[in-house]
């Protein structure tokens, strides 16, 4: 695992481990891995950073890498061509944002591609991921795996979507809630991703998958329903029109996690048609059994979750939230 300390990388060594596996996290030590797993330290965008996966006499390699990088596409090109001639195949998590925007509904595998270089230094977010693409491809070929993942929610989530709506929720009152109510949410749960992709390194798999549950399988009330449910809450729901909110210069995915009004950028975001990874094996649990377990990590870990530090805060404020709101009163 190159990084396995967070969010996705956490589950994916989480599951590993629980399968048996011997499992080699290679980390700049901010955090501790899961324990069990043998734990190297390094910072990768360092020069001589990669030194101690560097073949070393009497060491094994490994059958496989997983690597969850988000930034320039040349750290991956780093540790691809390092690890080419020591590990079997290398699996990079990679993301839905590496198709052209926008996205119709309905789109699979065979989405037009942004351009990318997997030279590039600093770059959005979309050619970050293709650019990483493109680097593990040119260090090992057929041998490697892409996990296109879609929204991905569940405990140790350290972008704040879903912590943001519990912790919403669980203060009760009225709450603001983006319409319309049967509105699709598409997303996977970050052991779900953990699990298929586990899954994957057995069955050899290879090439692009996105990686997200069904189109249409939850939708915004059922997301904020198992939230008043799960923090036992007494909230109001108070379903606004998409029209009204964006004319109160409320912001989607940012002031409203996970909300997208219909339009171009929620079909891009939720209507994903998965039907490859389905068929490979992907298998979705409800929304209510990710949210309970959300909720009950952040009481573990004291009711805050852990904000990556290159991701700005998600949620309304408590002032703009009662401002949208007395703007739906009659």
């Amino acid at each position: 695992m190159l990084g396995g300390t967070e969010f996705v990388g956490r589950a994916i060594t989480e599951d590993a481990l629980a399968r048996g596996w011997e499992v080699t996290v290679f980390h700049r030590g901010r955090l501790e891995p899961p324990a069990g797993a043998r734990s190297l330290h390094g910072d990768r965008t360092e020069p001589g950073g990669l030194a101690l996966l560097a073949a070393r006499d009497g060491e094994d390699g490994w059958d496989a890498v997983i690597d969850t990088w988000s930034a320039a596409p040349s750290v991956v090109r780093d540790a691809a061509r390092l690890l080419a001639g020591r590990a079997g195949r290398y699996v990079y998590i990679s993301s839905r944002s590496v198709y052209r925007y926008p996205l119709p509904a309905g789109s699979d595998e065979g989405a037009p591609l942004f351009d990318a270089s997997p030279d590039d230094g600093d770059v959005e977010y979309a050619k970050a991921k293709r650019g990483g693409e493109l680097a593990a491809e040119a260090a090992f070929g057929d041998r490697t795996l892409h996990v296109r993942a879609g929204l991905i929610l569940g405990p140790y989530e350290n972008i704040g979507r879903l912590p943001w709506w519990l912790g919403r929720v669980a203060r009760g009152g009225r709450v603001a809630a983006p319409g319309p109510r049967g509105l699709a949410v598409q997303y996977i749960d970050v052991r779900d991703l953990a699990a298929w992709t586990l899954d994957a390194v057995e069955k050899g798999l290879a090439g692009p998958y996105d990686l997200v549950g069904p189109a249409g399988r939850t939708t915004m009330e059922a997301l904020l329903t198992a939230c008043a449910e799960t923090t036992g809450s007494d909230a109001e729901f108070v379903w606004l029109d998409p029209d009204r909110i964006l004319d109160a210069g409320v912001e989607p995915w940012t002031d409203l996690p996970i909300w997208l009004p219909p339009g171009e950028a929620h079909d891009s975001m939720h209507g994903a048609d998965v039907g490859k990874a389905i068929a490979s094996g992907l298998r979705c649990r409800p929304v209510e059994e990710t949210v309970a377990d959300t909720w009950a990590w952040l009481q573990e870990i004291g009711g805050r979750a852990p904000q990556r530090p290159d991701r700005p805060d998600v949620g309304l404020s408590r002032e703009a939230e009662e401002k949208l709101l007395r703007s739906a009163q009659p």
